[in-house]
């Protein structure tokens, strides 16, 4: 498999699992998010969709270049995507507790643990390829800002 054939396979699994998690998102977007007390510096709801599907794009260019890197370095590289696919289920995960469960402080927990695993998954990256790593940047500072929302969120609705 060519590395272009790798991102697009990346891509589809990303985008999966931002479609699957924004099945639970939707509904509790329209019903119960406007009805909890959120912080001034809260995005307006159409900012979401858009920022995240290029943070998949990011993500899924990263986990491609990571894996095209199989043949040089096997055991790295499957680590890294472990720690990849790891995050990528608890980004989806963080919808259904949060939008589907209606629990912002459980969310908050599993938002942290998230993004240690973000974290984790860049180092891998960088030192299997650089610019994977830095692709991943913006999905950190995203779910960093999403981390300070969701604690502001929870204080205020407790």
């Amino acid at each position: 498999m060519n590395k272009i054939t790798k991102i697009v396979i990346a891509l589809f699994i990303c985008l999966m699992v931002g479609y699957s998690a924004s099945t639970v998102t939707r509904p509790s977007v329209e019903t119960w998010y406007p009805t909890i007390i959120k912080p001034g510096f809260n995005p307006p709801n159409w900012v979401f969709m858009p920022v995240w599907s290029i943070l998949y794009i990011l993500m899924a260019v990263a986990a491609g270049l990571v894996w095209d890197k199989i043949k040089e370095q096997n055991e790295e590289v499957k680590k890294a995507l472990g720690f990849f696919l790891i995050q990528l289920t608890l980004n989806a995960i963080w919808s259904y507790i949060f939008f589907g469960l209606k629990n912002p402080m459980l969310a908050l927990i599993e938002i942290a643990l998230l993004w240690l695993m973000i974290y984790e998954t860049y180092l891998k990256f960088l030192k299997i390829n650089k610019t994977a790593g830095y692709l991943l940047i913006p999905y950190m500072v995203w779910v960093a800002f999403a981390g300070i929302l969701n604690a502001s969120i929870w204080w205020l609705n407790k």
